[in-house]
């Protein structure tokens, strides 16, 4: 009798892969385009100045595609797409400027304007007049000179010429809300008086500029410090005894809204003597009874 069973084979089918498949290679896929994308992101922001940041997280904060102009004021919202303004996004070493007065570029405005209103309103005393930007402020050292003095010899009441260079830089700086610190300074001649030396001269010349700079407008509240130096922070440090040493310095420094009262005070080497002499008002400032031996 013929056998017609019928024999049916199970074939096993392999795919390619194993039995993962091919799907960790999408996944790689992804995760290397990932990583692409973040060290291009790294690149960007190293290459990117302070300024420059500044600005773009300025535009970010500020930046609504609901309201035409945005940040920048340049903005086009044009639906579905929305258009970047050019002037956030470039990357070049041009200088951006910023609205923060205490941003690299807003105290570098401040100098421009202060160095601008000295050479058109104090022409003929620009040359005792030196502005600088220093860590988190500005530096203002209105110096001495031969015939045209701060200060009379052994006097604590200033000069109409130290008036009037207080006046014109109080004009912008009560515009602002800098912070100001009032510094005096000696040159290194000696007094022969016992009881009133240079610790005392400065620090009696620095409340003076103080009593100056309140009747110029800026109130008592915005002041940090009034200090004297002596001759201890020669300016012209090859000669102690130039009379450029002889001086009244404003530091001026941008209030910070996050910041601390103490953030707000200078570096350790830019700080007053640990023991400074007391703080004398011009109105009750000593003058010494012996002449100097030279003009101070």
């Amino acid at each position: 009798m013929e056998d017609k069973s019928i024999i049916i084979k199970k074939v096993k089918k392999v795919q390619g892969g194993g039995h993962h498949g091919g799907s960790w290679k999408v996944a790689f896929a992804d995760f290397m385009t990932g990583m692409m994308a973040f060290f291009l992101l790294m690149w960007l922001v190293n290459m990117t100045t302070k300024p420059q940041k500044e600005k773009l997280a300025h535009y970010f904060q500020e930046y609504s595609i609901f309201s035409e102009g945005g940040a920048g004021g340049k903005t086009e919202v044009i639906s579905p797409d929305v258009k970047v303004p050019e002037t956030a996004i470039s990357i070049t070493n041009t200088p951006v400027s910023s609205d923060s007065e205490g941003s690299a570029a807003g105290l570098e405005r401040f100098k421009e304007q202060l160095q601008k209103d000295i050479e058109q309103r104090l022409a003929d005393v620009k040359d005792q007049v030196h502005i600088e930007v220093v860590e988190g402020g500005i530096k203002v050292d209105i110096m001495d000179k031969e015939g045209n003095p701060m200060f009379p010899l052994g006097s604590t009441t200033m000069t109409a010429s130290g008036q009037r260079i207080l006046k014109v830089l109080c004009d912008d700086i009560k515009n602002t809300s800098n912070r100001i610190e009032i510094e005096g300074h000696t040159d290194a001649v000696s007094y022969a008086t016992k009881g009133f030396g240079n610790w005392e001269l400065s620090t009696a010349r620095a409340s003076a500029a103080r009593f100056e700079v309140e009747k110029d407008g800026i109130p008592p509240s915005r002041l940090l410090r009034v200090s004297g130096y002596a001759a201890t922070e020669p300016i012209i440090k090859d000669n102690p005894y130039d009379p450029r040493n002889r001086r009244i310095s404003l530091r001026l420094y941008p209030e910070k809204k996050s910041a601390s009262p103490a953030q707000t005070q200078p570096q350790p080497n830019q700080q007053a003597p640990t023991q400074p002499a007391p703080r004398i008002t011009p109105q009750t400032a000593p003058l010494p009874l012996v002449q100097p031996t030279q003009m101070k």
